[in-house]
């Protein structure tokens, strides 16, 4: 499915002036790597700059948060996509991940006002995985970077300014 078919905003998407970083996990490289190309791929469909997107590896979905903070703060950087993936295996392993990982995003979201788009799958097999890493499912990298560009333009219209910008406080939206 395409981002469109869930959002309720049919307006285009519009990145010509936005800066996003990708921050992707190194784990799980090939469902990760094609989530990542999704996410990019919206981007420049919506009119983003190549050079404007940042993709910044991290070790695993652990370490998202971490470096999507380091990103967050930058005040060049308007929105954060975290892209990873998360599979149950045999202990709750996976379930301890993910929960970090999903409020570990959402503080740094709330802490540097920013949006920060949670693009990590948490699928149980890895048939899952794929099937939303391009598959029948669609691409959940494609939406989390459509989630990101709406955001960014939605906290604009209610700022005025960019994301980050000098008219507004830092961590505003606390």
């Amino acid at each position: 499915m395409k981002p469109s078919e869930h959002a309720t905003d049919h307006s285009p998407l519009r990145a010509h002036d936005m800066t996003v970083v990708l921050v992707v996990s190194g784990y799980h490289a090939d469902i990760s790597g094609t989530l990542a190309s999704g996410a990019r791929r919206t981007f420049e469909d919506a009119g983003g700059r190549a050079d404007r997107l940042e993709q910044i590896t991290a070790p695993g979905a652990f370490e998202l948060p971490l470096i999507a903070a380091a990103a967050a703060h930058r005040s060049d950087v308007d929105a954060v996509v975290a892209i990873g993936c998360v599979l149950t295996g045999e202990t709750s392993h996976d379930r301890y991940i993910s929960d970090a990982v999903a409020h570990g995003l959402m503080r740094v979201g709330l802490d540097s006002g920013k949006p920060v788009c949670f693009g990590v799958l948490t699928c149980a097999t890895i048939e899952q995985a794929r099937a939303r890493a391009g598959g029948a499912k669609g691409n959940k990298g494609e939406e989390a970077m459509s989630a990101a560009l709406r955001a960014v333009a939605a906290i604009r219209s209610l700022s005025g300014s960019s994301v980050g910008g000098a008219s507004r406080g830092a961590g505003s939206l606390r």
